[in-house]
């Protein structure tokens, strides 16, 4: 067994509640499906953050949208020593096996941001069905009549199926009262903007450009969508996305983007830190800090602990910028007389 003796039994322990020499023997292996994405290097600074507070040790691994190499990936990790183990999940199926090699050995497991459908693993992440609504509902205001298109994330993804299912509520009643009508849905394989735009380019050809709004559930597949529209002379109709990516928090300021729903990675990526820590430290999963049983829609049983999105728009830019999570100056770049603070 690699989890560490655990301490004072029963309450709650956290990273600062270990003691200094207590910490040191942590290690803390995280495994990214694909650190190429603008997001990730933002949670990791404050994964790595959180360690250090704890005094633990931070390795890592890129598993390069790769699930193969993910689950290899995971292997070294814990052949590394890691005490605690932080997976944001490729395929949310694929990842089993080393949920199963992480128990054997005794380790926690945190799945981090993405849904891992096993009672063993602690689920953190924001509240996705509420991401989507959100994406819908700010898409909605500025289209309330048209045809619209639905660019989802990887269909290995669970969270593509929250994000779209929480779009679906706000939608529906203008889906059936006719004022809308989607022309066209699809996943994006990866979350990969290249395969975003391929595939709003495909949507564009079959309705002889006929469409009025897009939402796209994340900025990655956002960009993918607007970089699709500019080259048909399009750009401007209303467009969704979620977490707070510079280039889309740009695009937002130009009008180019009409909502991206910020997520605010440094809490995600500090609570995960910490979480680790306490768990590698004998914490239970129900004693972790703000965590509660939730059924997955899958029928799993899981500790889980949700975060509070907010959707970033014209109207409200000056919050990230307020918030230190991007300079004015890049929020603005190629803005003229745009809304506050580029005004």
């Amino acid at each position: 067994m690699r989890k560490l003796t655990t301490l004072l039994a029963g309450a709650l322990l956290t990273a600062t509640a270990l003691t200094a020499a207590q910490a040191e023997d942590i290690v803390v292996g995280v495994s990214w499906s694909n650190f190429q994405e603008e997001r990730w290097k933002t949670d990791e600074a404050a994964i790595k953050g959180a360690l250090e507070a704890g005094g633990a040790q931070y390795i890592s691994a890129d598993a390069q949208s790769s699930s193969a190499k993910q689950l290899s990936d995971i292997e070294a990790l814990i052949a590394q020593g890691a005490n605690a183990l932080i997976i944001l999940a490729q395929d949310a199926q694929a990842i089993g096996p080393a949920v199963q090699a992480a128990a054997d050995e005794g380790i926690p497991v945190v799945g981090y941001d993405r849904l891992i459908e096993d009672p063993r693993a602690f689920y953190l992440t924001f509240d996705n069905i509420e991401v989507g609504r959100m994406q819908a509902r700010e898409v909605l205001k500025a289209a309330p009549e048209g045809n619209y298109v639905m660019i989802k994330g990887s269909a290995q993804d669970p969270n593509a199926d929250f994000l779209r299912g929480g779009q679906q509520e706000i939608l529906q009643d203008a889906l059936d009262s006719g004022k809308i009508t989607i022309v066209g849905e699809a996943y994006t394989d990866g979350w990969l903007p290249a395969n975003a735009q391929r595939n709003m380019e495909q949507i564009l050809t079959a309705n002889d450009n006929k469409v009025d709004a897009v939402v796209a559930s994340n900025d990655g597949t956002a960009g993918g969508v607007v970089a699709a529209l500019t080259a048909q002379g399009m750009e401007g109709i209303p467009v969704s996305g979620q977490d707070g990516d510079h280039a889309a928090l740009n695009r937002v300021a130009k009008g180019t983007q009409t909502v991206s729903v910020w997520k605010d990675a440094r809490e995600l990526g500090k609570a995960a830190g910490e979480i680790a820590v306490a768990m590698a430290g004998g914490t239970s999963m129900s004693d972790i800090s703000g965590a509660g049983s939730w059924t997955s829609p899958g029928g799993t049983a899981l500790m889980a602990r949700f975060l509070a999105p907010v959707p970033i728009t014209k109207d409200n830019l000056s919050v990230v910028v307020d918030a230190g999570w991007i300079t004015k100056d890049a929020l603005c770049q190629g803005v003229e007389g745009g809304p506050a603070p580029c005004n």
